[in-house]
């Protein structure tokens, strides 16, 4: 069992590369835990009272981010370590943040009953002071205005990431996918979830070997206007999943990959390729 502790810590702080700073108030919570600790449904916490979210809504929440071994699940406020534990089943990697320093132990304890202490770690931290930078799939069950305050953050994560949120949503950043577990007798509240997948940064002015393609971004969703020939058509249908590109103009369809500032793609049922690179901004 020790051994398996070291291993996840281990896995913890690479995870978590840059330095999670700390209150007083969280050094002194820093204390060993009572082993014989029980949480309260309903608790305070530093930012939400802690509800856990119904196991049924857990595993849809990781089948909706397509949740695969390689993958990296980072669980923001991790409570009792349940989403950790499950997405480590499955074989995937996952750390918890958390800063209540009981249910840190708390989820230690679990996750070396469930055998998965190898790929579940723990960290007690403020998630406003952590780097989640390295997941591919993150997770949440906060207010929406603690959502919006992590949305910067989130967007600057590597686009493809997946995010998946228990009830509450991003605002204006409409969701990718929903869905519910309301199907399952033991979800009573708190079944919903959304799903988010980290657009690229594709606003800009890019150059095209045959014209000019602008496009203006609001999270997924595209807008703009292609030049090319001598005549200018708007942009139609524009969207981003991740990287990839999606758009019509003059009746054809384009399809791509944003890859920092080139685009690669095809149009016109994929037998024209077409690249792009974004113009310099001007100071």
């Amino acid at each position: 069992m020790q051994s398996n502790w070291r291993a996840a810590s281990l896995f913890a702080v690479a995870l978590l590369s840059s330095a999670v700073a700390f209150s007083g108030s969280a050094s002194a919570q820093g204390a060993a835990a009572s082993k014989d600790y029980t949480p309260s449904v309903g608790q305070p916490g530093k930012d939400v009272m802690w509800v856990p979210t119904p196991q049924a809504l857990v595993e849809r929440m990781l089948d909706m981010a397509g949740l695969a071994p390689e993958d990296t699940l980072i669980d923001l406020g991790s409570g009792d370590g349940r989403t950790v534990i499950a997405a480590a089943r499955r074989g995937a990697r996952a750390l918890g943040i958390e800063y209540n320093a009981d249910m840190v132990e708390l989820s230690r304890r679990n996750a070396l009953a469930e055998g998965v202490a190898e790929r579940a770690s723990f960290v007690q931290a403020d998630i406003f002071k952590s780097d989640f930078s390295k997941a591919t799939v993150l997770t949440m069950f906060l207010l929406e205005e603690i959502n919006l305050q992590l949305r910067p953050a989130i967007l600057d994560l590597r686009p493809g990431t997946r995010v998946v949120s228990n009830t509450f949503t991003m605002g204006e950043w409409a969701a990718d996918q929903t869905a519910n577990a309301t199907s399952d007798p033991s979800c009573r509240a708190y079944c919903n979830a959304y799903l988010w997948i980290v657009p690229a940064k594709a606003a800009g002015t890019w150059q095209l070997p045959q014209g000019e393609l602008v496009l203006a971004q609001e999270f997924q969703k595209l807008s703009g206007e292609l030049t090319t020939g001598g005549r200018s058509m708007s942009i139609a249908n524009g969207r981003l999943r991740g990287d990839r590109i999606a758009f019509e103009a003059g009746g054809v369809e384009y399809s791509g990959r944003v890859d920092g500032d080139r685009i690669e793609g095809s149009g016109g049922g994929g037998t024209a390729a077409w690249t792009a690179v974004r113009a310099p901004r001007l100071p």
